[in-house]
């Protein structure tokens, strides 16, 4: 029997503990987080946590999903129950997720933040409580303190085109952090004409930009000057959260006409927002081939299912699920318009509905080129999938269809600055399946190769990718 997570963790054959410790250990290969939703004033300001609950509960919807699972009472998750019994309640959980990610994720925190070696429950609760409350009061346990211990060299926030990346600017005018913190461009509410509050979003968007936007060409001039504006902070990746890659393509006129009738606040057909949404998407896919951004399509969740909740506690609070409904006719369709005007940019494309693996694999091999390495990639396995039977078929789809030499990798996704062993975990399940396949006769053992591949999806494809300036390790 092994030892519960030791350094062999999910490393089951010897090639691939020695591929893990030589060439993916987070110690030695450093992190490059290119999407989060962490919040770049807590890394400005260096925040502190008081506890272990401010930092592992506040915020963290997989935890609260499975709190509510295992019978807590929402006091304990979002209410106003006291720190100490919220985290009472999760430890009490953490022991019937057995098989879930959350298990490990937990555990490797614990590990590799805290020092702490046994294992988490009802009657370890006390001890761990104290233990990580104690570190947390160290001064190398703030925000930037963690990033630091991870091992991270730069990270991409998500941000608004009307923010105004004021946190952004004082972290890069500050000498005394060296992790580069990057903007993406996140525009979905500009895209989102059947929210209620679409028209008030585009008043800001308007005020923002300084652009009287009345129709759909003001629209994009208006986005036009706020992707100027968040260039001049570093950005050049891009990020869009869509129910599906849509194409439903439509004149200009008819374009025109159902932004018309959005900012109006009429309600548009199924037709009209298809044609709104995919004239949008057109637009800023040549705008980021022309600034030789990246675009990342996130697709593939239905969000705010529970209605009554979502009426509580708002969005991105534990209430979404997998959506079955990302054709991807629709996905090589927009792809080929954008081929059509030779403006595909680099982009990568995530599906949170795990049997899309193979018909991303298939679609992004009719659009390679350009002279770049995957120029469109199948991004990680995430949300719902990232997990070892998530990640691992993912990989292996992958493999199967693409060149996995050239993947970009793990990324967090995440709100939590304890995330980065998400990382660890990635790189571990990484190795052990390489090493699968070199001690079943699969792949030969070229160390040099196999090095350089492992290297590669942990961290230097993504530098390339991305074309980030870092430097060597």
């Amino acid at each position: 029997m092994k030892a519960f997570m030791d350094e062999t963790f999910l490393l089951n054959t010897k090639t691939a503990q020695d591929l893990y410790s030589k060439y993916a250990d987070m110690r030695k290969i450093p992190v490059l987080d290119y999407h989060c939703h962490i919040n770049p004033q807590e890394i400005c300001e260096d925040r502190k946590f008081e506890n272990i609950s401010q930092l592992w509960l506040g915020g963290d919807h997989y935890k609260w999903r499975q709190m509510r699972t295992n019978g807590v009472d929402e006091k304990y998750i979002t209410g106003d129950a006291p720190d100490h019994e919220k985290f009472l309640q999760w430890a009490a959980t953490l022991p019937k997720l057995i098989g879930n990610p959350l298990y490990h994720w937990s555990h490797l925190e614990l590990r590799y933040y805290f020092g702490y070696q046994g294992n988490l429950n009802a009657d370890t609760a006390e001890e761990v409580w104290n233990l990580c409350n104690k570190k947390l009061q160290e001064s190398g346990s703030s925000v930037r303190g963690l990033i630091k211990q991870s091992n991270v060299r730069l990270i991409c926030t998500t941000d608004d085109p009307v923010d105004s990346l004021i946190w952004h600017e004082k972290i890069k005018e500050d000498p005394t952090f060296d992790v580069q913190v990057l903007p993406a461009f996140r525009p979905d509410r500009a895209m989102n004409a059947e929210k209620a509050d679409f028209t008030d979003y585009i008043k800001k968007l308007a005020e923002s930009s300084g652009v009287a936007v009345k129709d759909f060409a003001s629209l994009k001039e208006a986005l036009r000057t706020r992707m100027d504006h968040i260039a001049s902070h570093g950005c050049s990746v891009s990020d869009h959260g869509l129910e599906y890659v849509m194409y439903v393509p439509a004149t200009d006129e008819e374009v025109d006409a159902a932004f018309t009738k959005a900012l109006q606040k009429e309600a548009l057909t199924d037709t009209e927002l298809q044609q709104y949404k995919t004239a949008f998407m057109l637009f800023l896919a040549g705008e980021y081939h022309k600034r030789d951004w990246v675009m990342q399509l996130h697709y593939g969740a239905k969000r705010d299912n529970n209605s009554y909740m979502f009426d509580r506690l708002g969005p991105d609070t534990g209430f979404d699920c997998i959506n079955d409904h990302t054709p991807s006719a629709q996905l090589a369709d927009f792809l080929n318009a954008l081929a059509a005007k030779d403006t595909i940019p680099r982009t990568i494309v995530y599906s949170l509905n795990p049997t899309d693996d193979a018909a991303i694999g298939s679609v992004i091999g009719c659009f390679q080129g350009g002279g770049i390495k995957n120029r469109i990639q199948q991004g990680s396995a995430w949300w719902f999938n990232d997990h070892f039977t998530g990640m691992t078929n993912q990989m292996k789809s992958l493999a199967s269809l693409s060149a996995l030499g050239n993947f970009v990798g793990m990324l967090t996704d995440s709100r939590s600055f304890l995330s980065y062993t998400r990382h660890d975990y990635f790189r571990r399940i990484l190795c052990n399946m390489i090493g699968d396949w070199v001690e079943n006769g699969e792949y030969p053992y070229e160390e040099k190769i196999l090095g350089e591949i492992i290297r590669g999806i942990s961290y230097y494809n993504a530098v390339e990718y991305f074309r980030f300036d870092l430097q060597k390790v």
